[in-house]
């Protein structure tokens, strides 16, 4: 056969899913996919991890996707619980606090952690070469992607060898950054939320112990040159400057330029540049997440600034979002129109978080004397707590509005026998029952569906603030919905499971 022909013997296989890019995002979604059972194929233009500090933060609810996919051993030693993040003005009065705790909160973790972007996706790349049904192919970049009507062809370049080859996939997830082909290829436009500015960011490598630079985040919003310091893992430390008017851009990115401007805090006798670039910050969502059996996520969907460290994060929510709803429509559990869910769910929670960093910017950013004089007042006559929102997913696959607080992510308890409730669930749905309901879990568990009686206080009294006899939680540790009482449980799960009547019928009384 012609090497030199896209349809060689590779494009025989079939995959249940192909994954453009092999970030963080498209990482956690190939380890979510084969935890499901399915056959994956991954591909990547970069040889391997690209040895640069980027994220350098993740939440609690970023630590129990982790947890769900057996990464805890190997980050343990990676990562470090870290404090909130204060917001100062010129005069270094506190104008805002974000208070995260790093005492073990609602979801079993602390709210935040420090982390090195390189060292995370070595673990999540180890992690997937133990499971079976992978395939990954660095540095083949994919050019061409044609639907058909039940899989995908793509076509793509062995960059090492120019030998051009394609492989057949069931659905293709874009998770190929900001630039994403499989977006474009998609036809689907970006929306603005209008915050471009360019800054400067700086990771630097300690020589020595500074205590004195604190555990702390700061935003100085300080208009003459609003500067953003964090305190990152291990001896690294970052500095974020705003590129401003009259900024020689040939001097920007020089050692000489960057020690000037960090001099209030740091010099090179005190740390080495490990690395500097000027990046634009983007606040963008694309319009449009699927089409057919196309899908976008991570950058590919949404960019956000980094005032609320939440860009890495938003990829990894909507990887555990959507693995799942791949693995009900593959295994014919759920219909197709289940995907479309991933969106509308998706969309609006990650809004937020964006035109809340956008909000952030505008205090940070702002540099008219008038504006930032009212911004100082207004702030410094009530410092501002600010608690890192937890927000309620769009309409989807889930009973929501008014049924009460489905679409929110549920907490994580410690069960009696000592487990955390996501170890003893997996990456399926939970049913947790009151006792006098125990019947209902006397049933052997389906493959997709957990059934536990609540013995602990703790779950007993969540359950009693629900004013629920059982509640449904999703894979992705999302509230579905509420029993209120024994009557309610039949509907509830032929909401969940409307393809699954011999589920529903081992599950009800």
């Amino acid at each position: 056969m012609n090497n030199n022909n896209p349809l060689n013997e590779q494009a025989t296989a079939l995959y249940d899913v192909a994954i453009v890019g092999y970030g963080p995002t498209g990482a956690v979604l190939a380890n979510l996919m084969a935890e499901c059972g399915l056959s994956v194929l991954v591909l990547e233009r970069e040889a391997g991890v690209v040895q640069l500090p980027r994220a350098i933060r993740f939440d609690a609810e970023c630590m129990r996707v982790f947890q769900t996919i057996g990464l805890l051993p190997r980050l343990r030693d990676q990562v470090s619980a870290a404090p909130g993040m204060k917001f100062v003005n010129a005069t270094d009065e506190l104008l805002i606090e974000w208070q995260r705790p790093v005492t073990l909160g609602s979801h079993g973790w602390s709210d935040c952690y420090r982390v090195h972007q390189p060292d995370l996706e070595q673990a999540l790349r180890e992690r997937l070469q133990e499971r079976a049904g992978v395939q990954v192919l660095s540095r083949h970049d994919v050019y061409a992607i044609s639907e058909q009507v039940d899989h995908v062809v793509l076509s793509y370049e062995n960059m090492r060898t120019g030998e051009l080859l394609a492989s057949r996939a069931r659905y293709v997830i874009g998770c190929d950054g900001a630039r994403s082909l499989v977006r474009r290829l998609m036809g689907s436009a970006l929306e603005d939320l209008q915050l471009h500015e360019r800054w400067l960011v700086v990771d630097l490598m300690l020589k020595r112990p500074m205590p004195e630079l604190g555990d702390y985040s700061i935003q100085y919003c300080d208009p003459q040159r609003p500067s953003t310091y964090i305190c990152g893992a291990g001896e690294r430390r970052r500095w974020e400057v705003m590129v401003m008017p009259g900024d020689d851009p040939a001097q920007l990115n020089t050692p000489e330029w960057i020690w000037q401007r960090l001099a209030r805090w740091i010099g090179p006798s005190d740390a080495e540049i490990e690395r500097s670039a000027v990046y634009m910050f983007h606040s963008v969502v694309a319009r449009q997440w699927r089409r057919g059996r196309l899908m976008i996520a991570g950058d590919a969907a949404h960019q956000t600034p980094p005032f609320m460290g939440q860009g890495m994060a938003a990829g990894i929510r909507d990887a555990a979002n959507l693995a799942w709803k791949l693995r009900a429509v593959l295994a014919g559990e759920a219909g197709d129109e289940l995907l479309d869910s991933y969106e509308s769910e998706r969309v609006p929670h990650v809004r937020e978080f964006i035109e809340g960093a956008v909000r952030f910017g505008d205090i940070i950013q702002t540099t008219d004397s008038d504006a930032v004089a009212s911004r100082d007042a207004s702030l410094s006559r009530a410092i501002k707590r600010f608690r890192t929102p937890e927000p309620v997913l769009g309409p989807g696959a889930h009973d929501g509005a008014p049924l009460g607080l489905a679409g929110q992510v549920t907490p994580q308890f410690r069960l009696a026998d000592g487990r955390l409730m996501d170890d003893a669930t997996g990456y399926r749905y939970l049913l947790l029952c009151r006792p006098e309901i125990r019947a209902v879990a006397a049933a052997l568990p389906g493959p997709a569906l957990v059934c536990r009686v609540a013995e602990e206080p703790a779950v007993l009294a969540w359950l009693d603030g629900l004013g629920a006899c059982a509640a449904l939680i999703r894979p992705d540790r999302y509230l579905h919905g509420l029993a209120r009482a024994t009557e309610d449980l039949e509907p509830l799960l032929f909401r969940a499971f409307p393809s699954s009547p011999a589920l529903r019928r081992s599950y009800c009384p």
